[in-house]
Parts: C-alpha cells; structure tokens; sequence
C-alpha cells in the first residue's frame, strides 16, 4: 500500500518523500518534462501500469497538484477527473480546504482566500472570470467549486446573468462551463447526487421565478425539470438523503417570508411541501446530517434542524470572541465556524464542535479572514 498510514506525520512525511522526486526534480531541471511524451498511448509514468501510476500521482499533497498539471496533458488530465478524487477517498487522502469569499474593508474589492484544518493559509485563487457579480450562486461538485448565475451592471445597465464558471482545485484555474437556460439571481442551489439543482430565483426583468433547472456535468448540459409550484425567490437549498430542500426567501403567494419548506426527490421527480421552515436566515450550513442557520430575527442564537423528525433546536451563541450579530457560516473539520460580519479589536472566529462533550461545544478558531466573509465552501481533494 506504498506506506498508507493513518497517523498525520508518517502520512505528511512519506508524501513530502515522493512529492520531493516528482516535483522538486522537474523545477531542477525542465527538460525531464519535455522528455515524457504527449502521445496519448504513451504511459503516465513510465515503466509502470498506468493505475500504479495514477497511485503515485495521487500520493502526492494536493499544494503540489497545480505545478504536476502543467508536466504533461496526461497528468493534467487526471489531475482534473472524478477519478482523482476516487482514488484519494479510497486512500484515505483527502485533504479538506476552506475557501473564503472575502470583500475589503471599502468594500471596493473581493477575493477567495484558503485556509486547510490547520489554519494554515494558502494561495489565493486567481481572479473569477467574467463581470463582477452579486446575489450568485455557489456549489462543491467533485471537488470543484461552481460559481453560478447573478446579477452584475456593465456600463451602467445591470441584468441578470446565465454564466457558470468552474474553479479546479487541484489546478488552481477556472475555466466556463454551459450556460443556465434562465438567468436569474438570488436563487437557491445545491449538489445532489453528483447533480446541481437551481431553485427560484428574480429573472432578466427582475420577475420572481419558479423555474429550476439541473446540471449534469457529464454532458456539460442545464435542463429544465418540474417547476415549484410557486415563485419563490431569496431562498436557500441543501441536500439531505439524496433530496433536495429549499426553505426561506420569500414567496409571492404569501404575505412576507416563506416558512414553508418545498422538498424534491429526483427519483420520483415530484416536489412536496413542509410547513416548519425558518425565515429570513443571513447564514446557513449542512454539517453531518443536520443543517445549521441564524435567522436576522435572532442573531445569537443557531437554528439547527434535523431531517430525520422535521425537528428544530435553538442553541445560543456566547459572546466570547465577538459580541456581533451578524455572521457568516463555515465548515471545517467537522465543525461550524461563525465569522463575524463586523471588524471588531481582537475579534475571534467562534468554533461549533457538535461532537463535543456538552458544555463545550463552543470554542475560538485562530481562521480569520483578512476582510467580510461573503460566502465560504469546504473542499476535499
């Protein structure tokens, strides 16, 4: 099994080992890179069966995965499939990152930041492509982070956008992928079942819609399934047992916010409906099998809800570290952490850990974004 371990340090040790040979060697020296084929009969590495190959590859830290993508079209192309993920998973590999959607203090410029289960900060992404955008969309599919639809103003005119970008972790590149059939914004979406689900949303003349649609990244292709039975837009969405939940937002058949909670299951391709949502919810997170929201009305207290009963459950949110009550919701290593959406002296990043013996289940996080966090999704690799 090439040294797989489950202790931290002889996992980090022997990977620095391997990824020393691979990576350090052709920076030494380029002409190594030149002397691999391109052909596509030609072996990943060669002397070995290509599935050995694509083990060693895999072996390596995922930091070094951008620098391997640019050895040869071959690696360039694992490194971008499913199959990479796969083997990792298997391997017991996978190394979660935070990614953090950040805006400067003038609130003039916005970035991602990442952050590992250390703390540890790494590169920043470069730039999304495309206008600057609001009220977008954003979902983790095989290890990839999609950034969906919005609202953006070229030249003074602002409209409502179809484009979808891809962000490729383990080559830090974006690339565009097959435009949504209805542009919208302020829409709820979610990854089921290796699938992305639109929900809702304001359309191109700003109109609340009930279309939704769905992604199949194998074909590259947006198709337009079963609409809600009603307009709904502001909403937010997340899978739970291989269905799809939408709550919040606002609905145009009913006076204010929408407590009702629209539910799909792709098998039978049928919505039904709920009555114990939350409302008005600023932050919201799925964390195991459970789903983690603040609603504007209480800020110091977590809703949490359980689909297993249709339950919710208040906790409160201490004070210590920051005394706002506005957050933003992230999640890391098997806990929740709340950023806090004002800039106070020694702020610090509340930790939720549902897992921990009661009394402590909440502590501080030394992850601090430089700026407002705007958005954040978790991605293994």
């Amino acid at each position: 099994m090439l040294g797989i371990v489950s202790g931290k340090k002889r996992f980090t040790e022997a990977n620095m080992t391997l990824s020393t040979l691979i990576t350090q060697d052709f920076k030494s020296n380029p002409r190594l890179a030149s002397q691999i084929p391109y052909d596509i009969d030609s072996p990943i590495l060669p002397g070995l069966p290509d599935d050995v190959a694509k083990y060693c590859l895999a072996l390596v830290p995922r930091s070094h995965f951008p620098t391997m993508g640019s050895v040869c079209k071959k690696w360039r192309s694992f490194l971008k499939s499913k199959e990479l993920i796969t083997i990792r998973k298997l391997a017991g590999l996978l190394e979660e990152w935070l990614y953090v959607l950040t805006m400067d203090s003038e609130a003039k410029e916005s970035h991602w930041e990442v952050f590992d289960c250390l703390g540890h900060k790494h590169q920043l992404l470069p730039p999304m492509p495309g206008p600057v955008k609001a009220e977008f969309g954003v979902v983790v599919l095989n290890g990839k982070l999609l950034v969906m639809a919005g609202y953006s103003v070229i030249d003074g005119t602002g409209s409502a956008s179809a484009d979808v970008y891809e962000y490729d972790s383990c080559l830090n590149s974006w690339r565009k992928l097959a435009s949504m059939n209805v542009a919208r914004y302020e829409f709820a979406c979610a990854e089921v079942n290796g699938k992305v689900y639109v929900v809702g949303g304001n359309g191109m003349d700003g109109d609340s819609l009930s279309s939704v649609e769905m992604y199949n990244p194998d074909t590259d292709k947006w198709t337009l399934i079963e609409s809600l039975r009603r307009p709904r837009w502001g909403c937010f969405a997340c899978s739970f047992e291989g269905k799809l939940y939408v709550m919040g937002g606002r609905s145009s058949f009913t006076i204010g916010n929408s407590k009702f909670v629209d539910v799909y299951n792709p098998v039978g391709h049928t919505w039904c409906e709920m009555k114990n949502g939350c409302v008005m919810v600023t932050a919201h997170a799925v964390l195991g099998k459970k789903l983690y929201c603040m609603e504007w009305k209480n800020q110091r207290k977590l809703a949490i809800f359980s689909p297993e009963d249709n339950s919710w459950k208040m906790v409160p949110v201490p004070l210590t570290g920051s005394s706002s009550i506005g957050f933003r919701f992230g999640i890391l290593d098997g806990k929740l952490l709340l950023f806090s959406q004002v800039m106070e002296p020694g702020y610090r990043t509340l930790l939720y850990d549902p897992d921990a013996s009661p009394g402590s289940e909440w502590q501080t996080s030394q992850i601090k974004p430089s700026g407002w966090c705007l958005c954040s999704v978790t991605i293994k690799a």
